[in-house]
């Protein structure tokens, strides 16, 4: 990662970006696909602690855990598109930060079949709430690039943040865990 990259992350998560990222977008097409994630402290958190969890895992979960997210995602983003709206879209979405932190905090193994259902229905809620932000004029499949790139990035880095770190250090991802759930807790009571 190149210092200017780096510069640029740490500007973005320092930015005084809404709780919801569902306020409207200054870019257009792949910029505003790649922003939504990033700018939003829900999709922000979920998506990291999917990237966490996944590196708490085992075998196949610990690379069927981020592309179930990233699948069900997508697919909710070609829902969002064609104008579907979900009943309790943001309140999804808060629970998802809630989830994703609990399971880090305790660093959770679920049945897999449990752990995909569960990582594919918080999933789907970004995904809509992702192709309802389709910016005016912009091409549904760059801002789609995006969203997914984006999300993939996150993914990577809580899994390379907790497999890089020494194991001394697993007990403060659990905490940032924890920190992540109590975030959601306040999203969930914020929430529409």
């Amino acid at each position: 990662m190149t210092l200017r990259t780096s510069l640029f992350a740490l500007a973005l998560l320092l930015s005084p970006a809404a709780a919801f990222a569902h306020t409207g977008h200054a870019h257009a097409g792949l910029l505003a696909g790649l922003a939504h994630p990033l700018l939003g402290l829900d999709h922000l958190l979920a998506m990291l602690a999917v990237g966490l969890w996944a590196a708490q895992q085992t075998g196949a979960a610990r690379w069927a855990l981020p592309l179930t997210f990233v699948t069900s995602m997508l697919l909710g983003g070609l829902f969002g598109f064609a104008g579907m709206q979900i009943p309790l879209l943001e309140t999804g979405i808060a629970g998802s930060v809630l989830a994703f932190g609990l399971l880090v905090a305790v660093a959770a193994r679920l049945p897999m079949a449990l752990a995909l259902g569960l990582t594919a229905l918080f999933a789907l809620s970004h995904g809509v709430a992702h192709g309802l932000e389709l910016p005016a004029l912009s091409s549904p499949w760059s801002y789609a690039l995006g969203f997914v790139s984006a999300t993939a990035a996150l993914h990577a880095s809580g899994y390379l943040m907790l497999r890089m770190l020494p194991q001394a250090a697993a007990p403060l991802l659990r905490l940032a865990g924890a920190a992540s759930a109590v975030t959601g807790v306040w999203l969930l009571a914020n929430s529409p």
